[in-house]
C-alpha cells in the first residue's frame, strides 16, 4: 500500500542530465574481458541486458555474473557463448541449459557469503548493471524489489550502470543509493519483471498443512522458494503475531499483514517489520512495498547472517529439496550431477533457525518426483548429487505423509522416522535398502513393507521402590497376545477409566491399532516384568500425533496390581521425552471427571497444563514449552 505518490524528484532528469545516456550508450563502456553483474530476480535490468547482448560479438570474453534472475538472458543463448561466460550463484530456468550442457558456470556458495567476495577483491566486478527508484529530492535512489547481493555488487563496481525506472518502488530499509554513486543512468519506463504465483497442489497444500502445525505463534518465519512456501501461507491465517525474518516476500503476504497474521511483534530484533531483501510477486506486490514503513529491505550480508537470523526468538525457517537419504543428507541445488538450482540462502536460515531461542529448521520436498515414478527419499544419493545441508544439520523434513524429526537421531532412528514419511509405495524398498546398507538391523526383513519396530533408543526401565525393575520398550507385533492378557486382567474400574465405558471384550482390531504404528506418529510404549514364559505387560502408555496441529493425544493404562507405584507418571514422562525428541510440542488428554489419579499424574506432568471441564469429561492440553 503506497503512503505517498511521486517521491521521486520530477526534475531529476534535468539535475542529472550529464550522467544520463541511453542503454546503448551507456553499455559501450564495457570492454572485453570484463566481467558483469546483472541485478537479481524481478529487478533485473532488462533493457541493460539487451543492449548488452546485441554487442556481444565487441565482447569477447566477458564473464556475466549473477543470482537468481527472472527475465531474458539473452547473453545465455548458445550463439553468443563464445563471447559470453555466464557464472551464476543461483541457476533460474533462463541459464540452467547452457550450465547444465557445460557452456555456462555454476558457483556454489552459501549466499550469506557472496557479499564478502565482492568486498574482500576475492571476485572483483568490473561493471555493474542495475535497476533503481528516480532520484527523490535529496538525490537517494532505492533499489526497490532487489536489495539483496546487489548493493554489495554496486558498492564494489568499478562502473554502476543504472536503469533509473519510474515503475520501481520506493522500497525502505537499508535499499538507498545516492544517483551521484551511479556512474551512468539511463531512463526508463518499462515494466518491472513480475512472477505469478505458484500453482498450488494437493500434495504441496498437504506437506503446507504440516509444515503449519509446526508453526508457533509468534514465530519469526523465513520462506524459501517454490510451491511449499506459497501453499503454506494460505495454513497460517489462523496464527497470531508472526514475524518474518526473510530472504524474499511474495503476493500471499499482503493478507496476512491486513488480517494481522504478520505483526512482527514478538521479534527480537527488526520488531513490527517485514525484513526482506527481495520481491517476488506481481504490481500488487509492488504497489503494496512502495514507500510502506511496515518493510525494511536490507541486503544479503544482513538478511542472511546466522548470527542475526539465531537471535530472532522462535525463528522459524522454511526450505525445499530435492532428495533426501535415509541418514538425512539433503540435495538441494543438483539432480544427480546436473546442476539445477543452488545453494541459496538454505543453510543459512537453517542453521541461524537451529540456533535460535525454540527455533526451528524445516526442510520440505514432495514425497515423489517425475509423476510419482521415483522417490525423494532414498537410501543413497543419485550419483553426483551434491550435499548442500548435512545430516548433522538436518532437523525437521516434512512430506505430504507427515514430519520427521531428525536432529541428535541415530542413523536407524533416522532412516524409521524417513521411511515413514515416504510415499507408501517405495517403503518396502527403502527398508530392504536400509537394511542392506546396514542402517537397520536385518532382523526387520521379515517384517518388509511395514515400520513396526520402535528404535532400541525408546528402552529404558525403572526401579520400584521395593526393588523391582520394569522394562520399558516399544510394543512389538509379537506383544499382541500380551496386550490381550493384560486387558482381560485390568478390572471393571481400571477399563472404565481407560475407555470411558465398560468392556466385555476387546475386539482384535483395537489391539492391532495399539501394535501395528509407525513409532511416530503413533507411539506405544509397554511396561514389562520378566517371566519364566518370557515377559509380562502390565502397563501401556501411547500417544497419537495430529499432525494439524503437532499436539499429540496421549492416554495410558496400569495393571490394577501396580497401580500406585508411580508407573503411570514415569510412563507419561517417557512419553514426553519420546514426543519431545520427535518435534511434538505437547500432548492432549480427556479423563474423567472421577478419575483422580489420572488427573494427579498430568497435573505433576511439569507442563504448561490447561484444562477445560465438559460434562463428565476433562480436556487437558500440555504444552512442553
Amino acid at each position: 500500500m503506497s503512503k505517498t505518490k511521486n517521491t521521486f524528484d520530477p526534475a531529476w532528469r534535468e539535475k542529472y542530465a550529464s550522467q544520463i545516456l541511453t542503454a546503448e550508450e551507456a553499455v559501450k563502456r564495457i570492454r572485453p574481458g570484463q566481467r558483469v553483474f546483472v541485478g537479481t530476480a524481478c529487478g533485473e535490468p532488462q533493457g541493460l541486458v539487451e543492449a548488452l547482448s546485441k554487442r556481444a560479438t565487441e565482447l569477447p570474453d566477458t564473464e556475466i555474473v549473477h543470482l537468481l534472475t527472472f527475465g531474458d538472458a539473452p547473453y545465455a543463448h548458445r550463439e553468443l557463448t563464445r563471447y559470453f561466460r555466464v557464472n551464476s550463484f543461483f541457476i533460474a530456468e533462463n541459464v540452467r541449459g547452457i550450465i547444465q550442457e557445460g557452456l555456462g558456470d555454476y558457483t556454489p556458495i552459501f549466499l550469506s557469503d557472496i557479499p564478502r567476495l565482492f568486498n574482500s577483491g576475492r571476485l572483483p566486478l568490473d561493471v555493474a548493471l542495475i535497476q533503481v527508484s528516480p532520484p527523490d529530492q535529496h538525490g537517494l535512489c532505492s533499489l526497490g524489489v532487489s536489495v539483496d547481493i546487489v548493493k554489495s555488487a554496486a558498492d564494489n563496481a568499478s562502473l554502476v550502470i543504472a536503469q533509473v525506472n519510474a515503475n520501481m518502488p520506493r522500497t525502505l530499509g537499508d535499499t538507498l543509493i545516492d544517483a551521484l554513486e551511479i556512474d551512468v543512468l539511463v531512463p526508463s519506463d518499462a515494466p518491472i519483471i513480475e512472477v505469478p504465483p505458484a500453482e498450488v497442489t494437493d500434495v504441496t497444500r498437504q506437506i503446507a498443512e504440516y509444515v503449519a502445525a509446526l508453526v508457533d505463534d509468534g514465530a519469526t518465519l523465513e520462506l524459501g522458494i517454490g510451491k511449499i512456501p506459497h501453499s503454506l501461507l494460505n495454513f497460517l491465517k489462523h496464527k497470531k503475531d508472526l514475524g518474518i525474518h526473510t530472504e524474499m516476500v511474495t503476493d500471499d503476504i499482503i493478507p496476512l499483514i491486513r488480517e494481522g497474521v504478520v505483526t512482527g511483534a514478538r521479534k527480537t530484533m527488526d520488531r513490527g517489520k517485514v525484513v526482506a531483501s527481495f520481491c517476488l510477486g506481481t504490481k500488487k506486490l509492488y504497489k503494496y512495498v512502495d514507500n510502506n514503513p511496515a518493510f525494511s529491505f536490507r541486503p544479503t550480508e544482513y538478511v542472511n547472517d546466522p548470527n542475526i537470523i539465531s537471535q530472532q526468538h522462535k525463528m522459524t525457517a522454511i526450505n525445499t529439496a530435492l532428495e533426501i537419504d535415509l541418514t538425512g543428507q539433503v540435495c538441494s541445488d543438483s539432480i544427480g550431477d546436473k546442476f539445477y538450482s543452488g545453494v541459496g540462502g538454505a543453510v543459512d536460515f537453517n542453521r541461524g533457525a537451529a540456533h535460535a531461542k525454540d527455533g526451528k529448521a524445516i526442510i520440505a520436498l514432495p514425497s515423489t518426483a517425475k509423476g510419482g515414478a521415483v522417490s525423494r527419499i532414498v537410501s543413497r544419493l543419485a550419483a553426483g548429487a551434491g550435499v548442500v545441508t548435512t545430516r548433522a544439520d538436518v532437523h525437521y523434513v516434512v512430506t505430504e505423509y507427515g514430519a520427521a524429526y531428525l536432529h541428535g537421531k541415530s542413523v536407524a532412528e533416522r532412516a524409521l522416522a524417513l521411511i515413514s514419511i515416504a510415499h507408501p509405495k517405495f517403503r518396502e524398498q527403502l527398508l530392504r535398502e536400509g537394511i542392506e546398507a546396514k542402517y537397520l538391523a536385518a532382523e526387520l526383513a521379515e517384517k518388509e513393507g511395514k515400520i513396526v519396530v520402535g528404535p532400541k533408543e525408546l528402552r529404558t526401565t525403572y526401579l520400584l521402590n521395593d526393588g523391582t525393575l520394569l522394562n520399558f520398550r516399544p510394543i512389538h507385533p509379537t506383544d499382541e497376545p500380551r496386550m490381550r492378557d493384560l486387558f482381560y486382567k485390568l478390572s471393571e474400574a481400571t477399563i472404565y477409566y481407560r475407555f470411558m465405558g465398560y468392556q466385555k471384550i476387546v475386539p482384535r482390531k483395537q489391539i492391532q491399532d495399539f501394535v501395528y504404528i509407525d513409532h511416530r506418529n503413533d507411539v506405544t510404549i509397554v511396561g514389562t516384568l520378566p517371566e519364566a514364559h518370557g515377559e509380562d505387560i502390565i502397563a501401556i502408555g501411547s500417544y497419537y500425533l495430529d499432525p494439524k496441529t503437532n499436539l499429540a493425544e496421549v492416554a495410558f493404562v496400569v495393571s490394577d496390581k501396580w497401580q500406585n507405584h508411580g508407573i503411570g507418571t514415569f510412563l507419561l514422562k517417557h512419553l514426553m521425552r519420546i514426543a519431545r525428541r520427535n518435534g511434538i510440542r505437547g500432548f492432549t488428554a480427556e479423563v474423567l471427571v472421577e478419575n483422580k489419579p489420572m488427573q494427579a499424574v498430568i497435573n505433576k506432568s511439569n507442563t504448561k497444563v490447561r484444562s477445560k471441564v465438559g460434562t463428565g469429561v476433562i480436556s487437558y492440553e500440555m504444552d512442553f514449552e
